[in-house]
């Protein structure tokens, strides 16, 4: 009930924009809309003076943790030291709010600095020729591989720099395009990471698999690691993907990539559910596992083992020519098949043995899901931009945020964060026509507005100012600043709008009506060519 309540106010103060140190426990009330999330359905019963009274107590805790106890912890976990703090803290790590995990993850990281003002940030060259029409030759010729190659012989050290802050951010690299001149550091960096995951989530880098449950409508545009062994090169490029997390982190950039809970579960080292993972990965092996344990009697298994040859061409049983049967065998999310045990594919599946072919195959899908070969250096990578065991703290979903943020667009926050600039107001009616057309745009819409204004499809929930600190207390990219066009030619309707990326800043022309600001707005995201104008 613990951790419901600290989900619950999670989600609370992420809608509220503010840290649960700041939230009055008179402002917890669960509404009745909240009855149908499962996830707080046990809180439902309690009175909510109780659960007042709680969250007072979680809320001191989570302070005496943030200010006086974490920063004492060595939080490397051990597996001799069962009884170590970090272990215990690992165990109750529910009962720590989000934010306060956050706090002490960002104190590590800017005293883990390793880079200095006085370095020089390291410097690539990308070729945006290669990936032109949006058609990519090769995978060597991917933004993805072109950085891994010329930043394979920079010291992970000159890639720690300090948090992202205020409008000139410190990145691990800066980005020169070739043939491009890009003012500014941040927006051509920014793109270079949403070209870099949307590379990872195609056909072009075989390092991520699509989520095989895909196929039965489930977990569409989810992605696993790709589980097959790999080559020295190989490793090499998952090394540089963990670096890409680790960078992401530090330069608080929310990374566009939807990977499956299971790959999460293993970055920060939780074991994976045999049931859930397996059913969320792959639903038709599940399914399939199931049909075998769930067997009434061997006529039944006759029938399965007959619906199953059918399918896969299979053989008949040596013992009984005229019977239909199944091997010791199945095929990996890479469509090889693979013997479940030694000799497997003369080995049959009968009534005796039907229960350890179906263990076989849950075993053989867990193992491809957890991909140990692939996490260890993935987390090898990551481990060389922050400190692994600031995972101790996080859970899988946490990692997730931290990295990878929320796939939608919160208006009222991105609003609260915005800066109006020459003399431009809230209340000016272009600006409300620009605000109003927003809230009719779709998510997909919004999404592609942001990568249009600063070169990111996802931006931050959360934002320092938050805290009561000073309004220049950002994280980029915010704030959004809104400007007048440049320059006083033209009827405004005739002109378009412009952006620059590097300072997430809009040049709004004063179009005369709700319709001309939507007719410009969805033009300027649907048919941008060029993403770097900044």
């Amino acid at each position: 009930m613990d951790v419901a309540l600290v989900q619950y106010i999670n989600r609370l103060c992420r809608h509220l924009a503010i840290t649960p140190a700041r939230l009055h426990p008179h402002e917890v009330y669960l509404d009745p809309s909240d009855a149908a999330d499962p996830r707080v359905a046990c809180l439902l019963n309690v009175p909510v003076e109780s659960l007042r009274l709680r969250f007072a107590l979680l809320q001191s805790l989570n302070n005496t943790l943030e200010s006086f106890f974490l920063p004492l912890v060595e939080l490397r976990q051990t597996h001799t030291y069962q009884n170590s703090i970090a272990a215990l803290l690992c165990e109750a790590k529910g009962l720590i709010f989000y934010d306060t995990k956050v706090t002490v993850m960002n104190r590590v990281l800017n005293a883990t600095v390793q880079r200095t003002a006085d370095h020089a940030a390291p410097e690539i060259t990308l070729d945006p020729l290669e990936i032109v029409g949006g058609e990519i030759r090769s995978s060597e010729n991917t933004y993805f591989c072109q950085a891994a190659r010329q930043l394979s012989c920079v010291p992970s050290s000159q890639l720690c720099v300090k948090l992202a802050s205020g409008g000139d951010p410190t990145y691990a690299f800066n980005i020169r395009f070739t043939g491009e001149e890009v003012h500014g550091t941040s927006g051509s960096f920014r793109h270079f990471l949403w070209q870099v995951c949307k590379e990872l989530q195609s056909s072009a880098l075989s390092l991520l698999l699509p989520c095989p449950s895909a196929s039965a409508n489930r977990n569409k545009g989810k992605y696993i690691l790709t589980p097959c062994p790999i080559s020295y090169a190989e490793e090499q490029l998952l090394h540089f993907f963990g670096q890409l997390l680790g960078i992401a982190i530090r330069a608080d950039v929310p990374l566009p990539l939807d990977l499956l809970g299971s790959f999460w579960k293993g970055l920060v080292g939780e074991p994976l559910d045999p049931e859930q993972d397996l059913q969320e990965a792959d639903v038709l092996t599940y399914n399939y596992v199931k049909k075998f344990e769930n067997v009434a009697d061997e006529s039944e298994l006759e029938a399965l083992c007959a619906e199953i040859s059918s399918q896969h061409h299979s053989g008949e049983s040596p013992e009984s020519p005229s019977r239909p049967c199944c091997t010791f065998t199945y095929y990996t999310m890479t469509g090889e098949e693979v013997e479940l045990c030694q000799g497997g594919r003369s080995f049959t599946v009968s009534w005796e043995n039907k229960d350890v072919y179906a263990r076989a195959v849950r075993s053989l899908r867990l193992r491809e899901l957890q991909n140990l070969e692939c996490m260890t250096a993935v987390r090898a990578g990551l481990g060389s931009i922050i400190p692994l065991q600031l995972l101790t703290m996080l859970s899988p979903l946490e990692i997730e945020l931290r990295t990878c943020g929320l796939p939608y667009i919160n208006l009222e926050f991105l609003k609260a964060h915005t800066m109006y600039q020459v003399g431009l107001m809230e209340t000016d009616q272009h600006i409300e026509f620009f605000w109003t057309a927003l809230e009719m745009f779709t998510q997909e819409e919004l999404c592609k507005f942001i990568k249009f204004a600063c070169n990111q499809e996802r931006i931050p929930f959360t934002c320092p100012c938050r805290d009561g600190g000073p309004d220049t207390a950002h994280v980029p990219p915010y704030p959004m600043k809104i400007a007048p066009p440049d320059g006083a030619a033209g009827q405004s309707d005739s002109r378009y709008i412009r952006v620059e990326t590097c300072m997430f800043m809009v040049k709004l022309p004063q179009y005369t009506s709700l319709d001309v600001m939507l007719e410009k707005l969805r033009y300027a995201i649907h048919y941008r060519e060029d993403p770097l104008s900044g």
